[in-house]
């Protein structure tokens, strides 16, 4: 099944370089090629969610980069940084409150029975696909593992 985010990223590319904006289209390029490196490394189209994930990643690596140009006084590489994870934000879907992300917790929690650390990972695979590019996963996995008595 074809990717929609990807057809939008790669009809977007068109727009910019038709509008001649090069720092959108420099970073568009860039998300493009990680999509299309993972292609060749696992030789399958990717679908949304695995697009997504990508993203996530590529969104995730600029907030470090922003952080660590912020800690070096690298205001300059730090405001080109928050620009391109503006644009990768674009494509994810919009982030959820925290209470959302907590019913989401609870709800899974209960539905699998879940009442110990042990059960950690099985929350944390029923969780997945509804929070990737809309929750920060690290904070869900101490979220859960606070809940389970880790």
């Amino acid at each position: 099944m074809a990717s929609a985010i990807r057809e939008r990223l790669s009809a977007d590319i068109k727009t910019a370089m038709k509008a001649g904006d090069k720092e959108r289209l420099g970073t568009l390029r860039f998300m493009m090629a990680a999509l299309k490196q993972q292609e060749i490394d696992t030789r399958i189209d990717l679908d949304d969610q695995a697009v997504t994930s990508i993203l996530t990643k590529r969104a995730s690596q600029h907030r470090d980069s922003i952080t660590q140009f912020e800690g070096a006084g690298r205001e300059d590489l730090a405001s080109k940084e928050r620009a391109e994870l503006a644009v990768v934000e674009e494509y994810l879907p919009s982030p959820l409150s925290a209470e959302e992300i907590e019913t989401l917790i609870l709800g899974a929690i209960a539905a699998l029975g879940a009442s110990s650390i042990k059960d950690m990972g099985k929350v944390m695979n029923e969780l997945r696909p509804q929070l990737t590019g809309r929750a920060d996963m690290a904070a869900v996995s101490s979220s859960i593992k606070q809940r389970l008595g880790g």
